[in-house]
């Protein structure tokens, strides 16, 4: 495979992994049919559905994920299968799953758990432009934002507080807002990010990264290192987690040349471990 084609594959891949996607309108092969859209971020963490017509929504706890790269030697994006459990007053009372390609769903489907009896769903296309708007459901806060035409971060918190915020703008022209989901200071619980391309030349991601406070059972800005002369990069940027080591690492570019500082979170701060030139041949 030609090595400039095969990059330009496996940036589409990474692209779509990160959740950089509307949420999905399903509608039910029946009679009868129902409809709703389903929200999920990164790997499918921060599910929930919502059904047409109905103002609440409907927790799903992840069950399943799978990466499904077979084909990717074919020239054919990856897919991704998700299974979620459905969550009514903190039990399980049904499944959801499905299958994403590069901005497509088939075989998805909901299970009814008091007779077990199976709904088949088909994707619909929307009607009206897409307005950008995403949401997610973490440890009982529903997180909302846009990818594209607005910079406001909003989290309602379970307990009634709202918290609106301020995103980054999006400086590079045609560009979008990509979401993450993750446990970025490893303490056991997933956080949420945001990233947009750098205001110069935009060949990376720069992030802001919130925390969640399982004590106050709230988000918080992750703020940047203090300056440190050791460091090769001056951002949040390129951000990817080691659960192994627990470190975070971010990347930038300086001159011709790519540089990774590796940071280990002390006192919910970074602290800054290490740099290096990254692992990733593609850099």
């Amino acid at each position: 495979m030609n090595k400039l084609y095969a990059l330009l594959l496996l940036t589409i891949c990474g692209w779509y992994t990160t959740s950089y996607a509307q949420p999905f309108l399903l509608k039910s092969q029946t009679t009868t049919p129902f409809s709703l859209k389903i929200y999920y971020g990164s790997k499918g963490k921060g599910a929930f559905v919502q059904y047409s017509g109905q103002k609440g929504i409907i927790p799903l706890l992840l069950k399943s994920y799978t990466h499904d790269s077979i084909d990717r030697e074919h020239g054919q994006p990856d897919e991704q299968v998700y299974i979620w459990d459905e969550i009514v007053n903190g039990k399980p009372s049904g499944a959801y799953s499905l299958r994403e390609g590069l901005r497509y769903i088939t075989d998805a489907w909901y299970l009814r758990g008091k007779d077990k009896r199976r709904f088949d769903l088909e994707e619909q296309k929307e009607k009206k432009k897409y307005d950008g708007v995403d949401k997610y459901l973490l440890h009982g806060t529903l997180v909302q934002f846009n990818h594209y035409y607005d910079d406001t971060l909003i989290f309602r918190y379970p307990y009634k507080a709202v918290s609106v915020l301020i995103l980054p703008e999006i400086i590079q022209p045609g560009g979008a807002r990509q979401s993450h989901i993750a446990d970025y200071n490893f303490d056991g619980y997933d956080d949420v990010a945001f990233s947009v391309a750098d205001a110069g030349s935009g060949v990376y991601q720069q992030f802001t990264i919130y925390l969640y406070n399982p004590k106050y059972r709230q988000f918080y800005l992750l703020q940047e290192p203090e300056y440190n002369e050791k460091a090769r990069c001056s951002c949040i940027c390129d951000v990817t987690v080691d659960e192994n080591k627990k470190e975070l690492k971010t990347s930038c570019r300086g001159g011709a040349r790519w540089w990774q500082d590796v940071w280990r979170f002390k006192n919910n701060q970074l602290e800054w471990v290490r740099s290096e030139p990254p692992a990733d041949p593609a850099k």
